[in-house]
């Protein structure tokens, strides 16, 4: 059955329009990546120390604000978080956090010997099992006691 030349022309107006769509998508620059308007080249260039001025630290820039404020020899106001995966820095210690655990948040005092741990560790998610004694038909052996 031979073709019908208008519907052949038709087909290749359709693939070439489809061939100019591919090139053009080709031609399509993608965004470059900034972080706070710094381009990825000069981030990996940085220092340490300027990396970190672009950071934001709202935890730390609170925990900080919470020192300041506070009375000699009295304790920091809690500063709550649901943060549990932070390293505990220097900077931190002897400040009140309140770590989430799900429900509630839980307390905790900042010490020297938590540098490094994450905050998480420190308050726990779940409740420990405290078994008693085995209940009534536990075992073999109590079958032979009798019930009442």
């Amino acid at each position: 059955m031979p073709l019908n030349p208008s519907c052949w022309e038709s087909q290749m107006g359709r693939t070439a329009a489809k061939m100019a769509e591919v090139e053009q998508k080709k031609k399509h620059t993608f965004r470059k990546f900034t972080y706070r308007g710094v381009d990825l080249d000069q981030l990996l260039d940085m220092s340490y120390e300027k990396l970190m001025q672009l950071y934001s630290h709202s935890l730390l820039k609170r925990l900080r604000k919470a020192k300041k404020e506070v009375l000699p020899m009295e304790k920091p106001e809690v500063v709550k978080t649901h943060l549990r995966d932070m390293i505990i820095l220097p900077e931190m210690v002897g400040s009140m956090v309140g770590v989430y655990k799900g429900k509630t948040f839980s307390q905790v005092e900042l010490k020297p010997e938590m540098i490094g741990h994450y905050l998480g560790e420190f308050s726990i998610t779940y409740k420990p099992v405290k078994h008693s004694r085995p209940g009534i038909g536990a075992t073999h052996s109590s079958r032979f006691i009798p019930l009442k």
